[in-house]
């Protein structure tokens, strides 16, 4: 079974509905799912460097105290699902093309999963900057990646695959109402932070699509 997930790195609902999913398929041990990893970018235009997380708050959200409220109830939602969250670390919001490359370059040594892992808790958890590049050379070394390869790739600008990079994400943002967004076998679709319940039918269904035995 092929599941694509579309999301980004910063997303704190990405975060949450991702760790829904790997509930919902601890709940169908006998499938073996294949995850594909796929951009979404928030904040496209953001500088490289990206900016201060409190403006970033504030002009996301009209003011702090409505930024307060929202993530009040983001963080909430992550107590209750036992996710570590802590946004009170976050100083920058960064800009996450060039995680996401590191993302696509892991995935074709089927490191992917590993790496958005590392990535999600190194922001949400620990607070880091993951538009840094010495930190992502840093985490995708720990996810199994040569990180003089890592380098390279992050230090590859002027290379087309950086023009097709921003192509592609640009088209599953047109394509997408929300995010993180699921499609099971290229098939059934789920978008949202879904409770794990949520999952299940379209894991059922995908299987029993594929011959399964769920």
């Amino acid at each position: 079974m092929l599941i694509d997930v579309y999301s980004d790195l910063v997303c704190p609902w990405c975060y949450i509905g991702i760790h829904r999913l790997a509930r919902a398929l601890a709940e169908r041990p006998r499938l073996r799912p294949q995850r594909q990893w796929h951009p979404f970018l928030l904040n496209a235009d953001l500088p490289r460097t990206g900016i201060d997380r409190a403006l970033y708050l504030a002009i996301r959200f009209g003011s702090r105290d409505r930024a307060r409220q929202v993530l009040a109830v983001v963080e909430e939602t992550a107590r209750r699902d036992g996710l570590p969250l802590n946004f009170t670390r976050i100083t920058r919001t960064p800009n996450t093309l060039d995680a996401h490359r590191l993302v696509m370059l892991a995935q074709t040594a089927g490191q992917g999963e590993r790496l958005v892992e590392a990535l999600f808790s190194a922001y949400f958890v620990d607070g880091l900057d993951i538009g840094d590049r010495d930190l992502l050379t840093v985490l995708a070394a720990g996810a199994g990646i040569d990180p003089d390869l890592a380098r390279r790739t992050l230090e590859s600008d002027g290379e087309p695959d950086l023009e097709q990079f921003r192509t592609e994400a640009l088209l599953h943002q047109l394509d997408m109402h929300a995010v993180p967004c699921f499609i099971f076998d290229k098939r059934f679709v789920l978008a949202g932070a879904q409770e794990p319940v949520a999952f299940l039918p379209l894991l059922d269904l995908a299987a029993d699509e594929a011959g399964i035995a769920a």
